[in-house]
């Protein structure tokens, strides 16, 4: 047996002002996004905005259903509408934003674990890391990579 670290960076800010003017734009339509959410069960809004290699920005939100799990989270409606519309055009940034009851939350909402997987795999076959930013009312995070939140990506099928 061998004992292993694990070691991740990223950056946190204290607000969106501290950010490059283009993470700036992204959060901003993550916050923007939000609008679009249909969460009448949790009351939990979520927002994304997913920046690709040529400087388009994709939005999503959140979409709840009564049969539950037939929803879909913010992130995977980006990521997935981006695909079927832009689908050579790598993903870059992917920002998301969580208010509960229409009040952003202060710690950065994180993506589940399904959404996770999506990002992982549309980072891989960009072949480019794809940086994810979380938004709170009292910090932001910024992980340089998808790696950085999910590191034991499966990926046993090769694209």
């Amino acid at each position: 047996m061998s004992e292993k670290t694990l070691t991740i960076q990223y950056q946190e800010f204290g607000s969106v002002a501290e950010m490059t003017p283009e993470d700036q734009a992204l959060v901003a339509a993550a916050l923007d996004a939000q609008k679009g959410s249909y969460s009448p069960y949790s009351n939990f809004q979520v927002g994304a905005a997913l920046r690709l290699a040529d400087g388009t920005v994709v939005q999503g939100a959140n979409q709840e259903n009564a049969a539950y799990p037939s929803g879909l989270c913010a992130e995977r409606t980006a990521m997935f509408y981006a695909h079927a519309h832009y689908k050579d055009v790598p993903f870059e940034s992917l920002a998301i934003a969580g208010s509960d009851h229409g009040v952003l939350c202060e710690s950065p909402a994180s993506p589940c674990g399904a959404c996770r997987q999506v990002m992982a795999e549309y980072q891989r076959k960009s072949g480019k890391p794809m940086s994810v930013i979380l938004v709170g009312s009292k910090r932001i995070r910024k992980f340089w990579k998808v790696d950085d939140i999910l590191p034991f990506i499966f990926d046993s099928l090769k694209v």
